[in-house]
């Protein structure tokens, strides 16, 4: 036997070791360009979306989009009294905080769909 060589182990032919790992190895880096596409289209979709919520029963609304950019703020006019304008302050505070958390869980939502299977972190 010659060096190196053990007792029952043969080489396919040609000499060559076998590129199956090789082919699964692209395989799933088709898989990863593939998901990433979808994510970047799927992050395309939600900037364009608009989110609205309100506060005070109404009488504040607010609209932002996907990017995370104030479109409108709505106040009724019986809300604004200078005599308590920490109340219109508060009450603006909250309907932008709820308006971009749900911005947020449906960026969240949308993107765990994609990546569910895939274990990726941070994702």
């Amino acid at each position: 036997m010659g060096r190196g060589m053990r007792a029952g182990r043969k080489r396919p032919a040609g000499g060559k070791k076998t590129m199956g790992g090789n082919a699964n190895m692209q395989q799933q880096m088709a898989q990863m360009q593939a998901v990433q596409r979808q994510m970047e289209e799927m992050q395309a979709e939600l900037e364009e979306r608009e989110y609205e919520t309100t506060s005070g029963g109404g009488a504040v609304s607010v609209k932002v989009n996907g990017k995370r950019e104030l479109l409108e703020l709505n106040l009724s006019p019986e809300i604004v009294d200078p005599d308590d304008i920490e109340m219109l302050q508060d009450l603006v505070v909250a309907a932008v905080n709820e308006v971009m958390r749900q911005v947020d869980e449906a960026s969240e939502n949308e993107m765990s769909k994609l990546t569910g299977g895939l274990g990726i972190p941070g994702l």
